[in-house]
């Protein structure tokens, strides 16, 4: 509807969201601090309050008004109590002695994740969780020892899997399987998904995926892969760093083996914070006792059954494989492990129990459940600033957030739609074809964006990925970031918009929107030549680090 671009109509909508409130719980940058290149703004004449246009807590969360708060007291505890801030319980503060960090924070993660409590921790940060998992679920045999992960993996897990595979002693080239989407496309049915998984199911190992994919924003069907998988008695294990926090989970229901993700994107825990980790509880059983039976040997071809019962898919446009998935009943092991129970780890004293983790015993006695993948003692300043964020999701639950989400973000991509500038898909092969030629027509008429993110609801998160045309991608973000609007972009021509729930608003979504069309419009007329190039600084989001050791090109 055209009224649904006025201010009162976002204001309505606004009005009538019930998780409005929760906007209040987060310090929201003004277009005046975004612009000024200190922190004080005493010495600047532009003190402007107007709050920027944050749409990008797919890249980094805004901060909760309770971290400063809660870091006070951490400092304060460190300051006034010394070492004995790992053990003596302080009447006048929220957080915990350091000694129980840890636990502080798993009952609040379990519930983002449809996990136990016992299967969650918070520890390291994600790259590093991801090859603490890999040490203990790939297991490569003579017969099977790949990996299969998407092809537009997010380059850290991407160099992750090869790292692995190469310190096995194998070759990447044809140890690692990469998934890619059906040619003309962006995203990963699920029925392509696991067909390719078939295919290689005989000589796989393991499988890694996203559970939203960072450049596309598709929202995988985890549930249906997760039980296609191990049907084919595989292992799989998720990086939900674009889902945790984003998208209801339920990783204990959908047996799930393991996960991983990071806290400083719709967690709001800060730049570099540490991250999560779960492990099914079936895998993290205590120790059994050691055996009198020898190990079973390395080059061994079976493969456990980790997945006796998992369901067989109900999707009639997967395809059956040609040969029957065979069973696996062993498990190529180490000493003292079980099927169905507790599985090898690399161990860390912060692993090992509680109860005599300061007798300095070298004997290790795994916790219970993920939190037994522990290595170090956590930063607590890491945990703090997680307490503090769990508390604000502690104020809502997933269910609520994700049917603000959808409107939100559904809302994004009804005004999107209605655009100008928005190429319709029949004439996006056109663009591909005439490029920028100036003989080509009328340049705005096939001079705009699409959107690559799936339409469906159920497929996506908060983000909807942008496709600009070839050439406006600067242009364009410098204009957005002058006026206040901050998304990111993904080489070499995609913005990310991401309204987060949480502190998010309709009035945010409707300034996007007519920010970005004016953006596109200045760039359409440099690039015709019909417009003056505005004296803008260089986008931070596209230039920014650009001489630091090759960021750029990782952005």
């Amino acid at each position: 509807m055209a009224n649904q671009r006025d201010i009162d109509h976002a204001q309505s909508l606004d009005e009538a969201d019930p998780l409005r409130h929760l906007r209040e719980e987060f310090i929201i940058p003004s277009k005046a601090d975004l612009k000024r290149k200190t922190l004080d703004s005493s010495a600047e004449k532009d003190q402007s309050s107007i709050p920027s246009t944050y749409l990008c807590g797919n890249s980094l969360g805004l901060q909760p008004c309770l971290t400063s708060s809660y870091l006070s007291h951490y400092l304060s505890t460190w300051a006034t109590k010394g070492v004995y801030g790992h053990f003596k319980p302080v009447s006048d503060t929220p957080l915990p002695p350091w000694l129980h960090t840890d636990d502080a924070v798993t009952g609040g993660m379990a519930r983002l994740v449809g996990a136990e409590a016992d299967e969650v921790v918070v520890m390291q940060t994600l790259t590093v969780n991801l090859h603490l998992l890999l040490a203990t679920f790939y297991r490569p045999t003579k017969d099977r020892y790949k990996i299969i992960i998407e092809s537009k993996a997010f380059p850290s897990d991407h160099f992750a899997i090869e790292s692995q595979i190469k310190h096995h002693r194998l070759d990447p080239s044809n140890a690692m399987i990469c998934i890619d989407p059906p040619p003309g496309t962006y995203t990963l049915p699920t029925a392509h998904i696991v067909n390719t998984i078939r295919q290689h199911a005989a000589s796989t190992a393991l499988v890694l995926l996203p559970g939203i994919q960072f450049y596309t924003g598709q929202f995988l069907d985890m549930e249906t892969i997760t039980s296609e998988v191990h049907a084919l008695g595989i292992p799989i294990g998720w990086d939900l760093a674009h889902a945790v926090g984003n998208v209801p989970l339920e990783l204990h229901k959908w047996k799930v083996d393991f996960a991983c993700w990071c806290m400083y994107k719709y967690m709001n825990c800060g730049p570099g914070c540490s991250g999560g980790l779960f492990v099914h509880q079936r895998h993290s059983a205590p120790p059994a006792a050691p055996s009198s039976e020898p190990p079973a040997r390395a080059n061994d071809s079976a493969m456990t059954n980790l997945h006796a019962t998992a369901a067989t898919s109900q999707d009639d446009s997967i395809s059956s494989s040609s040969t029957p998935a065979t069973p696996f009943t062993t498990l190529p092991s180490t000493p003292g492990e079980h099927a169905q129970g507790y599985l090898n780890r690399l161990s860390g004293w912060w692993g090992s129990a509680k109860s005599s983790r300061f007798q300095m015993a070298n004997a290790f006695t795994p916790i219970p459940g993920a939190a037994g993948w522990q290595v170090s003692n956590p930063s607590v300043l890491d945990m703090t600033s997680v307490q503090a964020a769990l508390a604000v999701f502690a104020k809502t639950d997933m269910a609520e957030l994700r049917a603000k989400s959808v409107r939100l973000t559904g809302w994004l991509e009804e005004l999107l739609r209605e655009s100008a500038w928005f190429v319709p898909e029949r004439e996006r092969e056109e663009i591909g074809r005439m490029g920028l030629k100036e003989d080509a027509g009328k340049e705005k008429d096939r001079m705009g964006f699409w959107i690559i993110t799936p339409r469906e609801q159920e497929q996506r998160g908060a983000q909807l990925s942008v496709m600009l045309a070839e050439g406006l991608l600067d242009p364009v973000m410098e204009v957005l970031e002058e006026e206040g609007c901050v998304v990111d972009e993904r080489r070499p021509n995609v913005i990310r918009v991401a309204p987060a729930p949480l502190y998010n608003t309709f009035e945010d979504v409707r300034r996007f929107v007519v920010v970005f069309e004016d953006a596109l419009k200045k760039a359409v007329e440099m690039r015709q030549g019909t417009g003056a190039k505005a004296d803008l600084e260089k986008s931070v989001m596209v230039h920014g680090g650009e001489d630091s050791k090759g960021w750029s090109e990782i952005k």
